[in-house]
This record gives C-alpha cells, sequence and structure tokens, in this order.
C-alpha cells in the first residue's frame, strides 16, 4: 500500500531568508532526518529519539569539466508518502519481510543559467535511514562524469569501531580492527559502531548498480565522507541521465543483536525480477576443496591432482549417502597448470583436463540424486571470462549444474585484461567496471537457471532481493585461512565480529563444518581455533543460503554423531532472533525452519568462556520440543582439549530457561523439534 499524507502528517518545514528545512519522521517516530538547504547549500541530519545521531553533513557532487553540483540550488518542489507493505522472500534469514517506511523526495534546481537538476530522496524507517541522489533526464545534463561524492557523515562522538581497511592488496580479506573512529583512515562498509551510550550504527549501502563501491574515508576528527572507487583514469562513476546513485544507509539499534534482524538494506532493493524461480534451492553442499587448501591434493594436474573423474564420483556417492545437493569440484577445467595468478587469461571454462571426464561426472551425479557445482576461477581477467561466460553457462545448463561458484583471485585489488598491444590494463577490483561485469554475471547466470556463489566479488547490497539466485558470497576471512593463514588460523574472536559486520551486507559462504580441527598430517602449524561445538553452530550463527560441509568425507565417517547436526541444519528459514549480542565477545542466535516447526539455535564465544541462559520464549506455547543439544564437554578448551563433546537431549517449552555453558572458544548448537 502507498499513500500520499498530508504535508502535517508526514514532515515540517520551516523557512528563514537564507535556509529552508524540512523534517521526516519513521512511522513509529522513532528516527527522523532534516535535510538543509543553507544559501544554496544541501545538508541533512539524522536524529533518534530527539538525539543527534548524524550531524548536519554535505551532500552533492564533483563533475568532470562541469560546474560541481553541491551548491546554488533552490527547492523547486517537494513530495512526500508513506509506504507500507509485507514481501516474501524467495529464500532467507527470515520469509516475510515488513518494508515500512516515510519518504521525503526534494527536487533542487539550480539557480545559474544551466539550471540542472538533481532530486535527493530520504526514506526512513524505524530501523535506520536511507537516502539516494537521482538524476532526471535534462538537456543541461546529459552524459557525465562524477570526480567525487561530497556525501559526508558527520559523527556525533568518537564511537568504537569495527572495520577493514580500503584500498588494501587483498581487498576484504584481512582481520576487523576495533578503535576509536579518530584512529581509522579509509575503511570498508559496512562500517559498524557504538556509542558511549550503547547506540549502535552501522553505515553501508544499498542497490549497488552501475555505481562505484563506496568506502569512508576520515576527513576530521567525527567526519566521514564517501570515497568512490575510482577509474584506471581517474574517473569515479561514468553516468547518463537519467540516473540514480545507491542508497546510503545508515542502520540504528539499541542493540548488537538489532542491527543483525534489521533488512533495510533488503527494502532499500527492488523486487525479485525472475518470475520463476522455482529452480532456486537453498542446500548445502560439499566438495573437492578443503584438500586443496590443506595441500593434500593439488588444484594443478599431476599425481596429487584433486579434481579427477574417481575422486569426484567417491564425493558424490558420499553426497547421496547423507543427501547434499551439490558437489563442488575445483581443478577441473584447463588452467591450472599455467601461472594463472600471474598470467591471468589461461583459464578455459569448457574444457576438462584429461582425467576429468565432465560430463560423465555432471551425468553421474544426476543419477545419484546429486547435481554438479560448477566453478569458474577467473584469475581476474575479466575479459577473458566475458567473452567465454555465454558458452560456460549454457554448458552447465546443459549438464543439470544449478549453481556455480565464481573466484577473482589475483592481482590484489586490481582486475586486468590484455590490450591490443598485449600489454595489461588494470582497472579497480571495485569499481564501477567490476560493478557491470557481476551484473551481467547474475543476469547471465539467471537466464541459464544457474545460481551464483561469489568469492572475491563485490560486497554484497541486498541485490539478492532483485536476483534471488545472487545467493551468497565470500568477501572475507573465511575458512580456508584456517588450513594456512599466517596468523595459525582465524583468532576466535573472528566469528564473533563477522556477525555485526561483514554479515550485515548479506550471506557469507564461511565454509564451515570442519571436524578435525588440527592438521598434523598436512600443515601443523595451523588449526581451527575453536571447539568442536563452536564449529557446529556457526551453520546458525552464521547465515548462507548455501553452506558447505567443508571437511573431508573420511573426518566425517569417523564422527558420525557429530556430523548429524550438519545434515539436519536447514539453510532456509522462516524467522530469526538474536538472544544475547556483543560484538567480539558472543552471540545467540535462534532461526525457525521454513519448512517445518523446528528450532535451531546456534550460541559461541571467544577466547572467554561464558555462562549464558537462553530465555525459549520463540517456541509455540502450549508445546513439548525435545532439544537435541550439541555443547562443550566439561573439560572443553579451544588450545588443549577441543574435541570434548556432549551430545545431549531434554523436553523444553516455551517457558524453559535453558542454561549455556560455552567453554574458551567454544559453543552450543541445538535442535528443538516438537514432541510427537
Amino acid at each position: 500500500m502507498k499513500t500520499v499524507l498530508c504535508l502535517s502528517l508526514l514532515f515540517f518545514m520551516t523557512q528563514t531568508a537564507l535556509s529552508q528545512t524540512l523534517t521526516v519522521h519513521s512511522p513509529g517516530h522513532i528516527n527522523a532526518v532534516t535535510f538543509i538547504l543553507d544559501d544554496g547549500v544541501p545538508f541533512y541530519e539524522v536524529n533518534r529519539l530527539g538525539t543527534p545521531v548524524i550531524q548536519q553533513s554535505a551532500m552533492g557532487f564533483e563533475l568532470q569539466n562541469q560546474p560541481a553540483l553541491k551548491d546554488g540550488f533552490a527547492i523547486l518542489e517537494t513530495e512526500e508518502t508513506t509506504f507500507d507493505e509485507t514481501w516474501t522472500q524467495v529464500w532467507g534469514e527470515k520469509k516475510h519481510i515488513r518494508n515500512h517506511y516515510n519518504e521525503l523526495r526534494v527536487s533542487l534546481g539550480e539557480m545559474t543559467n544551466l539550471q540542472r537538476r538533481l532530486d535527493i530522496v530520504f526514506r526512513v524507517f524505524d530501523d535506520g535511514v536511507g537516502f539516494r541522489y537521482e538524476f532526471p533526464e535534462q538537456p543541461n545534463l546529459q552524459a557525465f562524469n562524477i570526480m567525487d561524492e561530497l556525501t559526508e557523515f558527520n559523527l556525533t562522538g568518537d564511537h568504537t569501531s569495527w572495520w577493514i581497511g580500503a584500498y588494501q592488496w587483498n581487498r576484504f580479506e584481512y582481520y576487523f580492527e576495533e578503535s576509536p573512529v579518530a584512529a581509522i583512515d579509509t575503511v570498508h562498509t559496512p562500517l559498524t559502531m557504538q556509542t558511549t551510550d550503547d547506540l549502535f550504527i552501522s553505515i553501508h549501502e544499498a542497490a549497488l548498480v552501475d555505481y562505484s563501491t563506496m568506502t569512508l574515508e576520515r576527513t576530521n576528527d567525527l567526519t566521514l565522507k564517501a570515497n568512490l572507487m575510482p577509474w584506471a583514469d581517474g574517473v569515479h562513476v561514468r553516468a547518463e541521465t537519467p540516473f540514480v546513485t545507491p542508497w546510503r544507509t545508515i542502520q540504528l539499534a539499541d542493540t548488537a543483536g538489532g542491527l543483525i534482524t534489521s533488512y533495510l538494506i533488503l527494502n532499500l532493493n527492488e523486487p525479485n525480477k525472475i518470475e520463476d524461480t522455482s529452480w532456486i534451492e537453498p542446500s548445502k553442499y560439499v566438495g573437492i576443496w578443503w584438500e586443496m587448501h590443506l595441500d593434500k591434493s593439488t588444484w594443478g594436474t599431476g599425481e596429487r591432482h584433486g579434481a579427477t573423474t574417481e575422486n569426484a564420483k567417491r564425493y558424490i556417492d558420499f553426497a547421496a549417502e547423507h543427501g547434499f545437493e551439490h558437489v563442488l569440484v575445483e581443478g577441473w577445467n584447463i588452467g591450472w597448470d599455467e601461472n594463472w595468478y600471474e598470467s591471468g587469461a589461461v583459464f578455459s571454462f569448457t574444457e576438462p583436463v584429461d582425467g576429468f571426464d565432465l560430463e560423465g561426472v555432471a551425468a553421474y551425479a544426476l543419477e545419484r540424486g546429486t547435481r554438479l557445482m560448477g566453478h569458474h576461477e577467473t584469475s581476474a581477467s575479466i575479459i577473458s571470462y566475458e567473452e567465454q561466460m555465454e558458452d560456460a553457462f549454457a554448458l552447465y545448463e546443459r549438464l543439470g549444474v544449478r549453481a556455480v561458484k565464481t573466484g577473482y583471485v589475483g592481482h590484489g585489488q586490481e582486475i586486468f585484461w590484455l590490450d591490443e598491444n598485449g600489454e595489461k590494463q588494470f582497472e579497480w577490483h571495485h569499481g564501477q567496471h567490476m560493478v557491470r561485469h557481476h551484473q551481467e554475471v547474475v543476469e547471465l547466470a539467471a537466464r541459464h537457471k544457474i545460481s551464483l556463489n561469489v568469492h572475491e566479488g563485490v560486497k554484497d547490497t541486498g541485490l539478492r532481493r532483485t536476483w534471488p539466485n545472487l545467493m551468497t558470497r565470500e568477501v572475507a576471512k573465511g575458512q580456508e585461512y584456517n588450513a594456512w593463514g599466517q596468523a595459525g588460523g582465524n583468532p576466535p574472536s573472528h566469528t564473533l565480529i563477522l556477525p555485526f559486520t561483514r554479515n550485515l551486507a548479506g550471506p557469507f559462504d564461511y565454509t564451515p563444518g570442519v571436524l578435525d580441527l588440527h592438521f598434523d598430517d598436512y600443515r601443523p602449524y595451523n588449526r581451527v581455533k575453536s571447539t568442536l561445538a563452536k564449529e557446529l553452530a556457526l551453520y546458525v550463527v552464521i547465515y548462507s543460503p548455501l553452506h558447505m560441509a567443508a571437511d573431508l568425507p573420511q573426518n566425517y565417517e569417523s564422527n558420525m554423531e557429530a556430523f548429524l547436526f550438519i545434515k539436519d541444519v536447514p539453510v532456509d528459514w522462516y524467522d530469526t532472533q538474536v538472544l544475547h549480542s556483543s560484538i567480539g565477545n558472543y552471540i545467540t542466535i535462534v532461526r525457525k525452519d521454513r519448512n517445518s516447526e523446528d528450532w535451531y539455535l546456534g550460541s559461541i564465544t571467544n577466547e572467554k568462556g561464558r555462562l549464558l541462559e537462553a530465555p525459549l520464549s520463540f517456541l509455540d506455547p502450549g508445546k513439548i520440543y525435545i532439544a537435541e543439544i550439541y555443547r562443550d564437554g566439561t573439560f572443553a578448551d579451544w588450545e588443549d582439549n577441543p574435541y570434548d563433546l556432549e551430545i545431549v537431549t531434554k523436553e523444553v517449552n516455551s517457558q524453559t530457561i535453558l542454561p549455556l555453558r560455552l567453554a574458551t572458544s567454544g559453543g552450543q548448537a541445538i535442535r528443538f523439534r516438537p514432541k510427537n
């Protein structure tokens, strides 16, 4: 339902000789945005329950070879509306999502001879704010280049922040830093902050299409400014009217867990564009992947080549026996024997290597009731990949492949191609060039009924609502760093920071489920720095509609009791709630299965053991449930005794308060099923 409201219901306007002010509140009068035109210069500010959150902050653009769009404006017209609907996700962490906001559209016009137009649209929700710029079609602004976006976020204090530095060699694959805002330089989003009075703030963007990725640059002690990844020639964005920017988002919550259950970013994306979604299936997968990271086998051909027909069929048999929907095979195609990391354009995406029968393996998987998951490692050679994409996706569609993992490893934060003279040309890994590429890939994949699992790609901005075949991404340090990372494995706090930072952007293919926590036979200096129970709990804590059981089949076969939880846990949810939340310290999440009455709980902690209490009020009143509990044993400790796991069952109901005893870097994973 969309309704135009009377002026007095939605926003208030004041005016002086040189300043005009318009204010719009969220439906519950929790958050408010004030737009200010001060002597022709646009600004905005954000308040929550009457307390400033974002102080007066600049807006506008610097353009190439044209006057800037940042001053000399008058308000031509305003429009105020409210919107309230509940929509259904094709898949997700919550089935039904309410999209309720008040909107203020301010149309600005230059008072110069150019008379250019710029519209600014604010949507104010009870859980935050989104705003974007719109450039209407107009005679004096057609094709144009943005050299700088002037959007600021002028903070009210030196908040504690969790961040990853931007413009680093390895893109997003770093551990999060914790510091006051005044200590950061230029950082990726989502940027999560906590104020001294425990307001939680996350700044990000939504609906990133045909624009450059936004980072945040600290320009003075408390002001963050949009910093766009440029093209190689220094242009930030190439545009042509009519044109819209992504939404700049500010999510606000009174608890850290409130950020996790905010769906503002999804709500700011367009509705689903895929008419028939029956082929898009949330699922779990296994594959020939972890053994390469352990150095048990290799991507390249030779005596230890992982992608052989025999090995693939062994994984397929395992998947079929235990109900996994896909089998990933990496290293199947021509190119891995070359210097692909440096040379780039060496991969064929349609030709298998000797020793791997692509057609036969795909057919064998279908016969066994599972499917081959495709793999496209591009080595960041985008032009070479684009030249082969149509044939590659058509081949996979013919073979019955329904999901493809893509990769963009190579040359750090740059992607490249060879020009007509054979010289390398570079663009930023997250600039407009790459954003356009990923959009082309997801739309092509949709035409071939294929879902995507994107590694080393651009960050998620909620496009999974519009293109639900864009199912999950990496864009962070995942499980593989436990195998060979220089720190000897991800620190215990890593998975306690991810839910409040990276995961706010969208699903994360972390690849959990490693039950052999030590790698003495392969990489003795690395390990998973957690208990077995914590590794199981990650399936609930870290959301992904494609979740991998990452370990070697023999490690599951030798620990079938723990493996049962991995087999049981769903990947598509009806509801999600956060029971405990402290960034970097502990978290407890419960999720209800979309396809049954079962609930699942995941609780994890950092290096410190904890005692928590979980009220089970989320369960249906009057029902008895069987709680199948996978918990740290009495003597569990991530360093000295990580395998100490107890599996117990007990009857519970909605009145039960369940004690959670978490060992050092430990956890609990629980399935609640109604008693028959």
